[in-house]
């Protein structure tokens, strides 16, 4: 049965429903916890009762005979009472992980489903903080917090009746004591739950600066930034001490109030009780139980504070959470597929513009018609929409006007993994994963044989990963790092070749590289493109040369198409573009 209670409901219900969604599978599970726990509250009262039996009736008779059978009973019940327990708690931790489990595979899933846009407004330490910190804040609630909530609320009912039942006038004493306790609950909870929010925020912050330290090493070290970057990380740290300080100091003022109140009540109970026996309103079986179930109290309203900082927290965490789950995918998969792909790849009358920004358009009326097998190179200064462009085709991003076609159908209704088959892009600033070469390559083919990952090897010339220690099988580091830029971009170039796409998208992908690897590379993967539609931003003239057409990106529209000589002659801006490396070609 599928735990993911996202496919369930209908667009627009509440976040609740689905954080609900997450317990049904575990129904059985909660109802065996249920039963367990009430059991476990009846004989937290019946062992007092059978100790007041035991006074009251052989130890003031002095009747030896029914002495051992009581003891053996309020045994027996002690045995009971510790199984229910151990069975309590093996299912509960059973259910919790699972419930664990259930959310993180459908937070992972969630992220991979939402589009760029807005993982470019997301930092990536706050991303990290919702799938680490609030989820094992949520998994110790629902594992500690929301069933001895349950339990402790059950106990001090069923127990305050009880002794009002016993004595009146004591049990009043214990029912009064529950005034300061809710009164003090409900102002510690609305501080408590704003205080926990800005720490989980904090905590997110942190984690992004941990993170771009580490990924920016590098960086960080060639400028000699160090002590700059730790002292940013230490600020962000230290703010981070001071808010869960204050959390701690109003946390710990109401922990304080609440061991004073039932201790406060405990003394007042023996005080009224012993007069009690005195004027014989009592028996001493009877304030001995009436004590004993007293003080099976404090543990349930003394962590009640604790109770209540666990689920604040949950809450946050589980509201942190759904802001993910609540996103809406903007770009959703189609249920089109192209039945025999040749590759015909057209732009017609595109626009595109940011959603944060939807008035400034970045690409304007863009049209170009890639027939199948054909290379077309797109040249354009900085800042032209080159990399935006290249975006639309395997929908990175959705046109904001006019679309996007591949063999005549639009991008927009095709199933979204289909179109990432049809089309592979390899970028200029290439991501390698903390995995083996091998899996790096194989990421958009599984199913690759090892003749084809030496000929996409031979072809982005990346055969130095035979020479690492151990092959395509070595575990080549966290993005790459291990490796140069030049290496990463082959690598990656590799791993486009080999899912052998009808359509492929090249992004300044040889930049890194040395001049005659370039050549090299620019050699083999012209005999790739001969069979496959291509896409390619280009910087320099050795790379237009793998081209069939040149399109010239201007502000954001294609102004120019042709070729190559054709723009050199004719078009001033194309030129100017590509002087320096013209001049070399035609020499």
């Amino acid at each position: 049965m599928s735990t993911n209670p996202l496919s369930d409901p209908p667009a627009g219900v509440h976040s609740l429903w689905r954080l609900r969604g997450y317990l049904r599978p575990h129904a059985v599970a909660l109802s065996i916890m249920a039963a367990a726990s009430v059991a476990g509250v009846g004989l937290t009262i019946a062992i007092p009762l059978v100790t007041k039996a035991l006074i009251d009736g052989p130890i003031t008779d002095r009747e030896i005979g029914p002495v051992l059978p009581l003891g053996l009973l309020a045994l027996a019940l002690g045995i009971v009472e510790a199984l229910l327990i151990w069975i309590r708690r093996w299912v509960q931790s059973s259910a919790v992980l699972g419930l664990e489990t259930a959310m993180r595979h459908d937070l992972y899933a969630r992220l991979q489903e939402l589009p760029m846009e807005f993982h470019s407004r997301w930092q990536s330490g706050q991303l990290l903080s919702r799938a680490t910190t609030d989820l094992s804040a949520i998994r110790r609630f629902s594992g500690f917090g929301l069933l001895f909530l349950v339990i402790n609320i059950l106990q001090v009912t069923v127990v305050t009746g009880v002794l009002l039942n016993m004595y009146w006038p004591l049990g009043l004493v214990v029912a009064a004591t529950s005034a300061p306790i809710v009164w003090l609950s409900m102002r510690f909870e609305k501080a408590y739950v704003v205080i926990s929010r800005r720490v989980q925020d904090e905590q997110g912050d942190l984690a992004t600066r941990a993170e771009e330290g580490a990924v920016g090493i590098r960086v960080i070290k060639s400028f000699g930034r160090s002590d700059h970057v730790s002292q940013q990380y230490e600020s962000a740290a230290r703010t981070l001490h001071g808010t869960s300080m204050d959390k701690v100091r109003l946390a710990a003022k109401f922990w304080t109030f609440l061991e004073v109140i039932p201790n406060f009540a405990v003394v007042v109970v023996l005080l009224l009780g012993a007069i009690g026996v005195g004027k014989g309103y009592l028996t001493p079986g009877e304030l001995v139980a009436f004590i004993t179930l007293m003080l099976s109290l404090v543990w349930p309203v003394s962590s009640l504070g604790v109770i209540l900082a666990m689920a604040q927290e949950a809450m946050t965490a589980a509201a942190r959470i759904l802001e993910i789950f609540d996103t809406e995918p903007t770009i959703v998969s189609g249920t089109a597929v192209v039945v025999r792909p040749r590759g015909h790849l057209r732009f017609e009358h595109v626009d595109f513009a940011f959603p944060d920004a939807p008035d400034e358009l970045v690409l304007r009326d863009v049209n170009l018609d890639l027939a199948p097998g054909e290379t077309v190179a797109l040249v354009g200064a900085t800042g032209s929409g080159k990399t935006v462009l290249t975006a639309l085709v395997p929908r990175l991003y959705d046109v904001t006007g006019g679309r996007v076609t591949i063999d005549g159908i639009d991008v927009r209704d095709l199933q979204l993994p289909h179109l990432r088959q049809l089309v592979a892009t390899a970028f200029e600033e290439p991501t390698l994963f903390s995995m083996s070469a091998r899996e790096n390559l194989t990421l958009g083919r599984a199913d690759a044989t090892e003749e084809e990952i030496e000929s996409a090897l031979a072809v982005s010339q990346a055969g130095f990963v035979h020479d690492l220690p151990w092959g395509l099988d070595t575990r080549i580091g966290e993005q790459g790092m291990a490796l140069s830029g030049g290496q990463r971009q082959r690598l990656a170039l590799a791993r486009a070749v080999l899912a052998q796409p009808q359509v492929l998208v090249l992004d300044d992908t040889l930049s890194a590289l040395d001049v005659h690897t370039e050549r090299l590379v620019e050699e083999a993967l012209g005999r790739v493109l001969a069979d496959t539609t291509g896409l390619i931003v280009a910087h320099r003239a050795s790379t237009v040369l793998l081209a069939d057409r040149v399109a010239l990106l201007q502000d954001g529209t294609i102004t120019h198409v042709g070729d190559h000589r054709e723009l050199l002659d004719t078009v001033p801006a194309y030129r100017e573009l590509l002087s320096a490396e013209s001049e070399a070609v035609s020499a």
